[in-house]
């Protein structure tokens, strides 16, 4: 197999921050075309990523029997039919998450990836933040004991509201429950696997707001309470995980250190500790270990989001699984629709037969 040309399909933050720097590091992908409709992404295109072709519309890859792989980092509202006029042209495809608005959607895109045989994927970077990967770690190492509870939260502070956003708006897709929230529900059945019901806390709370800005999900399983959380409105900085277990507990602060780096225009190559969290941030145990008390400080694990493309590389190549599947991600949106579903009618619902993967 020689260099997989991609087709990225938007070229504002999705495509700029998230993709084009992981795909033009990774030896085996070539960034062939992309989108770029505005002149400051033709600029930006042109000084960073001189190789690559410029070009004003999405068919101009659908219809490119060149293109291996599409790559789609658009708003939500045209994942779904973006992903499945790419699979009808026999193009590999990944989507940013969220996969689509709505479970059957996916399901869709999932059996039509299925009968043309092609890879179908969907960037849940969040696996490969370095938090989280220090919480999993943890979590497996046991020394927590029996988890009881565990929290995990996307705080921000913005009490305005930005002019001309679509996640602004009161539309299929919008809020901050499906742009942070489906992370967070992804890194949950990571850990936990499928919980057996959702109950959902869905606000609005800004002045002028139209979109959901704060949101709580108590995912149910049988040993450990889930809480996932997310506001616009914390100044203050909260705790990104607290777990808490039999024999004590950890809490860890601050962010993954990788997206503050790819929004400054660098990539893996130019940063020699690439994904390394500032110590300042690790996390910090507290337990009850053989009768003696014991406070440590975990030293973070690295970030590593360059490990998506070389997952989508390897499993075209058939030498690895897929690592993010689409039935995982279609899960996570079953799980969003559902608690919409848990708010509108003040219930716990069941997900008893709702998840697929």
């Amino acid at each position: 197999m020689g260099k997989i040309k991609v087709g990225l399909i938007g070229f504002s933050i999705g495509g700029h921050v998230f993709h084009a720097p992981f795909i033009s590091e990774n030896p085996d992908l070539e960034l062939y075309k992309v989108t770029a409709r505005k002149f400051e992404q033709q600029e930006m295109l042109a000084e960073r990523y001189p190789d690559a072709i410029a070009v004003q519309k999405a068919e101009d890859i659908f219809e490119d029997p060149a293109v291996d792989l599409v790559v789609i980092a658009t708003s939500n509202d045209v994942h779904f039919s973006f992903a499945k006029a790419a699979l009808e042209a026999g193009k590999h495809v990944v989507v940013e998450k969220p996969f689509t608005n709505y479970a059957s959607e996916a399901d869709e895109l999932i059996a039509l990836a299925k009968s043309k045989n092609l890879l179908l994927s969907v960037h849940h970077n969040a696996r490969f933040h370095s938090d989280f990967k220090t919480v999993k770690k943890l979590i497996e190492d046991g020394r927590l004991g029996r988890l009881t509870n565990y929290e995990a939260r996307f705080d921000r502070f913005r009490n305005f509201l930005r002019a001309g956003a679509w996640r602004e708006e009161n539309l299929p897709g919008s809020g901050i429950h499906y742009d942070l929230g489906a992370h967070l529900i992804d890194q949950a059945l990571q850990i936990f696997g499928h919980p057996t019901a959702i109950y959902a806390d869905l606000r609005v709370q800004r002045d002028c707001a139209k979109a959901v800005d704060d949101f709580e999900f108590i995912l149910h399983y049988p040993q450990v309470k889930v809480s996932l959380k997310g506001q616009m409105l914390a100044k203050i900085p909260t705790a990104r995980f607290a777990l808490y277990g039999t024999n004590g507990s950890f809490v860890k602060w601050g962010v993954d250190p990788q997206e503050e780096l790819l929004r400054a225009g660098k990539r893996p190559a130019d940063v020699a500790d690439w994904g390394t969290e500032n110590p300042e941030i690790y996390g910090k145990l507290a337990i009850l270990e053989n009768g003696t008390d014991i406070e440590e400080i975990i030293p973070s694990e690295k970030g590593s989001g360059e490990d998506f493309y070389k997952n989508i590389v390897a499993t075209l190549k058939g030498e690895e699984e897929l690592f993010v599947k689409p039935e995982q991600a279609r899960d996570v949106i079953r799980i969003l629709e559902l608690a919409e579903l848990s708010w509108t009618e003040q219930r716990v619902v069941s997900l008893a037969g709702e998840l697929i993967s």
